[in-house]
């Protein structure tokens, strides 16, 4: 009996040692999940704080705001990525804007087209004007390309232009930044949006995509920081509770200067100066 007694209690040892070893690991970890827009900034902020934090590991997984939403609302996630500005539903979250971009037309470079006015944006979009040839090329047909459900580009789209997802008449859906521009980049007849910074650096490296001024505007990082584009986002961090501990270093440091040759290097527009 008293062997029994003493097993017992060894066992109940060895499982406090483990869950106190799972503890500390779990406060030695970070998990963001999210906006796949925000997800390679923060994957590169991560390996900066894990190094000036040594023993930290930082987790990155994209799959779009909305999951950065519901993870950071049920703890799935220590910190969400969200690139787009809270809903008023969604004030039960903390929001801490690291960054900004903005949403910009992409059409293949081959296209002849120069511009496109806004009436012409949504006529394509939503399947009212669907050759090329009406908007001023030679003829061909035009693959619209739009963002899934969930994704906060798709959001601050429909958004601008006064449109609802039941609107669009898209022959290609697509997720992330990357899948946009190598889908227009295969289509000569393509028009999709993406993110401004990353159209820009892939057309500046030889991928065959341009980026479509707006109202006058020309889409650029450049006029992303001067406030001039008007298709432009926050890009945000969330959390459940106030921040504290771990979650609050991290924070505090993406929002910090020394970060902002990172957020560039992403070709976003850091905050501040």
């Amino acid at each position: 009996m008293r062997v029994k007694k003493l097993s017992r209690f060894g066992i109940a040892v060895a499982l406090f040692t483990t869950f106190s070893s799972m503890a500390h690991a779990a406060e030695n970890k970070l998990v963001l999940t999210g906006s796949s827009t925000v997800a390679p900034l923060a994957a590169e902020i991560g390996k900066r704080f894990e190094e000036r934090n040594p023993g930290v590991r930082v987790d990155v997984q994209s799959g779009g705001s909305s999951r950065g939403i519901t993870d950071a609302r049920s703890g799935l996630a220590d910190i969400g990525m969200v690139s787009r500005s809270l809903k008023d539903e969604e004030n039960d979250l903390k929001g801490f804007t690291i960054a900004r971009d903005g949403v910009g037309i992409i059409l293949n470079s081959a296209n002849s087209v120069s511009a496109l006015t806004d009436q012409q944006i949504t006529g394509i979009y939503t399947g009212k004007i669907t050759d090329w040839s009406a908007v001023g090329r030679k003829a061909g047909p035009i693959t619209v390309v739009n963002k899934a459900e969930g994704r906060s580009t798709l959001e601050l789209f429909l958004h601008h232009f006064k449109l609802k997802a039941s609107d669009i008449k898209a022959q290609v859906v697509i997720g992330d930044n990357q899948q946009g521009i190598k889908t227009v980049a295969g289509n000569a007849g393509a028009i999709g949006y993406v993110s401004v910074g990353t159209a820009e650096f892939e057309a500046g490296q030889g991928t065959p995509v341009k980026l479509l001024g707006m109202t006058g505007i020309a889409a650029s990082v450049e006029n992303v920081r001067n406030g001039s584009f008007p298709l432009a986002r926050p890009l945000n961090l969330v959390t459940r509770d106030e921040p504290s501990g771990l979650v609050k270093s991290f924070i505090d440091f993406a929002q910090s200067a020394d970060v902002h040759d990172l957020i560039k290097e992403q070709f976003f527009v850091p905050l501040g100066p």
